[in-house]
């Protein structure tokens, strides 16, 4: 097959596509490590919405989120970037790269969004599949999310579960234990951590 050109062309690594990665998502410095991935659900009305979140590595907290009820696509992760630098630095840029960790979903591989990623003060990072680099915080988030507030909170359409998502992501960012923050929330921790540097 291969002296008659039948094989299929190998996939190439894509150009500046980093895995640098040490196997452990979690870091000790809020603003070091953001990751970011996506869920969905259906409202009572059949109607579906895909969430799309930045959150942060150490502190744990939801920083930006989107929801869109089309595809996840590369303008919804560009938005969710923008407004966790914005949340987090104000108009200013990040004085040091941020990593920025996702799987190998096409909005978060397009040339245009890691290009925007890095204009923005972001370094773009993908993972392999089922490995010790996975990204097993952004997974825990998601079932957080959906076992915890959207199995309870009213969703009768896209407008009543939109209202209610940003309930639900307030709550967890002021509310939710978490035991690696020592069962504070992610905002609690922050306001912790900002007051004893």
């Amino acid at each position: 097959m291969r002296e008659h050109g039948l094989l299929l062309e190998r996939r190439r690594k894509q150009p500046g596509v980093v895995r640098h990665h040490d196997g452990r998502v979690a870091v000790k410095t809020s603003n070091t490590r953001w990751c970011s991935d996506g869920f969905e659900f259906r409202c009572d009305d059949g109607e579906r919405l895909r969430v799309t979140f930045a959150l942060d590595c150490c502190d744990r907290e939801a920083i930006s989120w989107v929801a869109s009820p089309h595809g996840y696509s590369g303008d919804d992760v560009r938005d969710v970037m923008l407004k966790a630098v914005e949340r987090r630095f104000g108009q200013m840029l990040p004085p040091t790269p941020i990593q920025w960790l996702s799987d190998n979903g096409s909005a978060y591989t397009a040339e245009q969004t890691r290009a925007f990623a890095r204009e923005i003060g972001l370094l773009p990072l993908t993972t392999p599949v089922c490995s010790l680099q996975s990204n097993g915080m952004a997974e825990s988030f998601v079932k957080t999310m959906k076992r915890d507030y959207i199995a309870h909170m009213p969703r009768l359409d896209r407008l009543t579960a939109l209202r209610n998502l940003e309930i639900a992501f307030t709550h967890y960012n002021e509310e939710h234990p978490h035991s690696a923050l020592n069962y504070r929330s992610p905002r609690e921790f922050r306001r912790m951590t900002a007051t004893s540097t």
